[in-house]
Parts: structure tokens; C-alpha cells; sequence
């Protein structure tokens, strides 16, 4: 059995440490194709917030209280960029971490691609899947917003990080992704799975940028695999970040349903055969898509491996 992921974020990573428990289980084989659409250049070194999460968390290297960054981590350099007043301020880099920045703006500089990169990188970490990004060329997501300087695009970790998406937002865009092309694997990857699942990820700048990357949404639609999400939406809140600020951007309802509809259909365009959904969203309705209400609560590695058996049996 071959399984696909499309996957961002703390969410990704952690419901990716179930998809490996069960593929274990089952003899299965998991690719996740993660979002970059966070990455960016800082201090001369190119950050890749989800690919890191995904490979320092399977690695059992991630800290688990933040859900972000290394485990043990010392902040040395932070302080000493801040006492040079070094900009910008509002992103913190860990010592551990910036060494894995080191290696990659390294291996890139030197002509490597993203994902040959993460390839070398997760050969420290053995995550256990297979780590591709979504792709190999720019892709970053930007926030159009409105303050006393007028309407302007930031930086989506920009928006996250340092105003915690507390500043009006018309819209989110996806710089570069016109021009992008999958990268290697991807696309072979997704038409030889036999199931595709969508991680419990924020579904606007986690899943949707990964989809945006031209001809994978059409991959994963046209595919012969069924697809499976499951939703990042419990009881109408997000179980962690501000996947309800960026859903209301978008004017979609933070509900397990509303970002179901969101998705939308596989019989109609949309993306999605079945649905799972907590227990307190039973009886969510999603047109023309599959929906069963299980536990959601990703509380440890066997329950998280529960919601994945859980979405094998809705196909």
C-alpha cells in the first residue's frame, strides 16, 4: 500500500507520526508532500518552517511543548543578532536550528534543489516517510493587509508571527506558485498511491498552497487514488494556531463543514471523497463527500494511528 500526504505545519507533522505508526503496522509506504509556502530568506539562511516540523518531529528531535523547533534548544545567536538590533526582531532562530539553515542555504547556494536537499537533511533525522516538497522552485505565501501605511503584501510569516494575524486582511496569495512545477517525485508519487490523505493542517495556508503548485491539484483530482481529509476543526474551533483568522479571510465558516465545503467534492472538481470529523461534529454534512465522525484528538502516536485506520476504512 502506498500512501501520500499532503501535509503543513505542526498539525502535518504530528498526524504524520500515526500515518508511519500505521503504515509499520500494515507494511505501508508514506510520502508526504509538505507546504513551502512559509519558507523564506532570513539572515542570509532559507527557513522551511513546515519541512522542519515534519522531519525534526518524526525525527524525535522536535520540542514538544512549543510544537516548533528543537528540543533543548539555546538561543544564543537570537541575543546577539538583537544586541547588533539586527532586523528583524520578531523571528527567533535556535542555535540547533540555525545549524540546519546553515547546511541548507549551503547545499542551495551550491546549485542543489529543495529537494534534494531535504532528501540529505532527513538522512540525519530518519523520519521514516519520505519528506518532498511541494516544490523545488519559489513559493511563498503572501498576506495583503491594511494598516495606517495602506494596503500592502507581507510576508505570511509576517502576518503570523509578528502581528498574530491580529491586522485586517483582504486576501492571501501565492507568490511564484504560477511558475512553479511539482517537484521530482511528487507527481509520480500521487499516481501510484493508493490513498491520499489531507492532513488535519490549516487549510488555507498550509494545504492550500501545496495545492496551488500547478498540475498537483489536477494529480490528486484526476488521480486513481481515493482522497481522505480530516479536519483541523473541532467543536467550531482550530485545535491549535489561527486557522479561524485565515478561514475568515477567505469569508468560509470555521466549522468542520465549512472547511469540508471549502475542499469541496471530488464529483464535482473539488478535492476530497471522504470526510473525517470529530466526535463533536457528527452529523456534518458535506455535499457529495463522505463524512464519519471519529476521536480527532491527536493526544498520542496510537491515537493518531487510529484516525489514519479510521480513514483507510472510509474508502
Amino acid at each position: 500500500m502506498r500512501i501520500v500526504v499532503l501535509a503543513g505545519g505542526i498539525g502535518g507533522a504530528r498526524f504524520l507520526l500515526g500515518v508511519r505508526a500505521y503504515a509499520r503496522d500494515v507494511g505501508a509506504e508514506v510520502t508526504a508532500v509538505v507546504n513551502v509556502g512559509d519558507d523564506l530568506w532570513l539572515h542570509g539562511l532559507k527557513i522551511c518552517p513546515d519541512l522542519d516540523s515534519v522531519m525534526y518531529t518524526l525525527g524525535g528531535g522536535a520540542d514538544p511543548e512549543r510544537g516548533w523547533g528543537r528540543v533543548g534548544e539555546s538561543w544564543t545567536v537570537k541575543q546577539e543578532l538583537a544586541a547588533y538590533g539586527a532586523q528583524p526582531t520578531w523571528f527567533g532562530l535556535g542555535d540547533k536550528d540555525i545549524a540546519t539553515h546553515l547546511v541548507r542555504s549551503t547545499m542551495l547556494n551550491g546549485g542543489y534543489p529543495l529537494s534534494a536537499v531535504t532528501e540529505a537533511l532527513a538522512s540525519r533525522w530518519e523520519p521514516g516517510v519520505r519528506l518532498l516538497p511541494a516544490t523545488d522552485d519559489r513559493l511563498e505565501t503572501h498576506a495583503v493587509v491594511e494598516d495606517d501605511q495602506g494596503q500592502r503584501a507581507i510576508h505570511f510569516q509576517e502576518w503570523w508571527v509578528r502581528y498574530r494575524a491580529d491586522i485586517a486582511t483582504h486576501r492571501f496569495v501565492f507568490v511564484g506558485a504560477e511558475t512553479a512545477k511539482p517537484a521530482p517525485g511528487v507527481l509520480d508519487a500521487i499516481a501510484s498511491a493508493d490513498l491520499v490523505l489531507v492532513a488535519p493542517s490549516n487549510p488555507v495556508v498550509s494545504v492550500a498552497p501545496v495545492l496551488a503548485v500547478p498540475g498537483l491539484r489536477e494529480a490528486v483530482v484526476d488521480g486513481p487514488a481515493p482522497v481522505v481529509g480530516v479536519s483541523p476543526i473541532i467543536g467550531g474551533a482550530p485545535v491549535r494556531g489561527m486557522a479561524d483568522r485565515c478561514l475568515a479571510v477567505l469569508g468560509a465558516e470555521c466549522s468542520a463543514a465549512g472547511v469540508g465545503r471549502l475542499y469541496g467534492g471530488r464529483a464535482s472538481g473539488g478535492l476530497l471523497d471522504g470526510w473525517l470529523v470529530a466526535e463533536e461534529d457528527a452529523g456534518t454534512v458535506v455535499p457529495e463527500v463522505t463524512v464519519r465522525a471519529v476521536p480527532l484528538r491527536m493526544t498520542d502516536e496510537a491515537a493518531t494511528a487510529a484516525m489514519v485506520r479510521a480513514a483507510v476504512e472510509l474508502t
